[in-house]
């Protein structure tokens, strides 16, 4: 049984976030993920959204960790080598009833310390982007767009450059407590650790029961997408967000990525499924609907995918109240740190948590007697190649004659070379599924969904790892995607 002081569980862009913040500490570290890779719940399934702040109670931990998490993510993207940018939002309106809202809410980010917030007019929003809906809106210049799986496997890859471990495929399913240890069962083996962190998204209120928390109360609300060709990307330069309700929510938004998609979406609505992600007919309708509220070029000729996400709230059990993010450690529970209900805005808020998590953590540490000395090695940038797409012709040619499989372009839509898909076959975490590939290069991603490269990104993954064509899946440890010849053709 392997040992660990500090074993982590989950890694979506929270439990990511810890183990790169853990391993700025002279600390063991281990992220026990059930999926055969991080970021396959939902921290891939949201909007990308850098928030600002505006939304959240203020002096709630959501409103304090959005606002420092969106000032710091300049210097966060560069160190991690993500694509990001501060595109701004507006939040638009069409009714005097929507001007009341949105003015709340200004008034609440400012309160937060959302800097630079203010009211334009119809005149004003013809010059950020004539293609946003509404007669009036705020306009947040703080906002911004990243890529959720591309940052959270760049904390998981940072992490693990420092010396953090992963262990993919590791579903907990039993904790109990040996001496001053905690064994922790997975359906692979068991670990031990002297700290366990929960950060397991989803399952966090099962987890936090199984270290002897509560098992708080949660609501799933669920949101589904659709995402836009690159042909609408080129039409909409800002997220547009409708008027947030009475209650402070915001309903379907249109919003660019950094791609150059657009992502129409979220609803919401009530789910019990903790990975309920199919599509329902009449939530897509509703997208069309609202969706060309927001962004005056939704058409369906530019619909190329649709998805799901499920936001995990604390809620009150009488009064289904949304309440704040939960980030505790408690004596009753030696040596633990329980995150729960971290839904939206939690990419934003992923750093901000993860160091409030590790100084609960380290203030334990220094109750028990213990010094935690700092890594002096630790390393904060994460190297990543140059994208060929985002090349000069120079540097392109430059790039081929160094290494000639720069020069076999494998998924035609998003410009992916071969020496990028072998790049990430061989990633720091092991991944060896499509998706895996997918969300480290963008291949598969692009108009066709793979039609064209998907069958060669399969042979190279057989070729490269010496795996049977069944022994390949596309995103979970059971999603193979043969099952066997359907001919024989020898």
């Amino acid at each position: 049984m392997k040992h660990y002081d500090v074993a982590i569980i989950g890694g979506g862009v929270i439990g990511c976030a810890v183990a790169r913040e853990l391993s700025r500490w002279q600390l063991s570290a281990v992220v026990l993920e059930k999926e055969p890779d991080v970021a396959t719940g939902n921290s891939s399934r949201n909007t990308g959204m850098l928030h600002a702040g505006f939304t959240y109670k203020p002096g709630s931990l959501k409103a304090e960790c959005a606002v420092e998490g969106n000032q710091e993510f300049d210097r966060v993207a560069a160190e991690l080598h993500i694509p990001f940018r501060r595109t701004g939002k507006l939040v638009v309106g069409f009714t005097e009833h929507d001007r009341e809202n949105i003015l709340k809410f200004k008034a609440i980010g400012e309160k937060n310390g959302v800097k630079g917030l203010r009211m334009i007019d119809r005149e004003e929003m013809n010059r950020i982007d004539p293609n946003a809906g509404g007669e009036f809106a705020m306009y947040a210049p703080s906002s911004g767009i990243l890529d959720p799986m591309q940052y959270t496997i760049a904390l998981a890859e940072n992490a693990c450059r420092n010396g953090a471990q992963f262990l993919l495929e590791h579903r907990v399913t039993a904790i109990h407590r040996e001496g001053e240890s905690y064994v922790i069962e997975t359906d692979k083996e068991e670990v031990a650790a002297r700290w366990v962190i929960n950060c397991a998204g989803a399952y966090a209120a099962d987890i936090s029961a199984m270290l002897g928390y509560p098992r708080y109360y949660q609501r799933g609300f669920k949101g589904e997408y659709y995402v836009l060709d690159k042909k609408a990307g080129v039409q909409l330069s800002i997220p547009v967000y409708p008027a947030p309700n009475d209650k402070g929510g915001f309903m379907t938004h249109a919003t660019p990525t950094i791609d150059g998609n657009v992502l129409v979406g979220p609803d919401s609505y009530i789910t019990e499924g903790r990975e309920d992600y199919a599509n329902r007919r009449e939530q897509l309708a509703g997208l069309v609907r609202d969706g060309g509220k927001m962004f005056k070029q939704m058409r369906a000729e530019y619909f190329i995918r649709n998805f799901a996400g499920i936001r995990w709230k604390n809620c009150n059990p009488e009064t289904g109240e949304v309440l704040d993010f939960i980030v505790e450690s408690k004596r009753e529970c030696p040596n633990t740190v329980n995150l729960v209900g971290i839904e939206s805005p939690g990419i934003t808020c992923a750093l901000p948590l993860a160091r409030r998590a590790v100084k609960l953590l380290l203030e334990g540490e220094k109750a028990q007697g213990r010094e935690v000395k700092a890594n002096n090695r630790f390393d904060p940038v994460r190297p990543r190649a140059k994208r060929f797409y985002e090349m000069t012709i120079e540097e392109k040619t430059a790039a081929i004659e160094a290494n000639p499989d720069y020069g076999q372009i494998v998924c035609r839509c998003e410009n992916v070379t071969r020496a990028e898909i072998l790049e990430a076959i061989h990633n720091p975490l092991g991944v060896h599924t499509l998706t895996g590939v997918k969300n480290r290069t963008r291949a598969m991603m692009g108009r066709c969904q793979g039609g064209y490269c998907q069958t060669r990104i399969t042979e190279m993954i057989e070729q490269e790892l010496k795996v049977t064509p069944e022994e390949i899946c596309y995103q979970k440890a059971d999603g193979y995607v043969f099952t066997g010849k359907v001919r024989d053709c020898e």
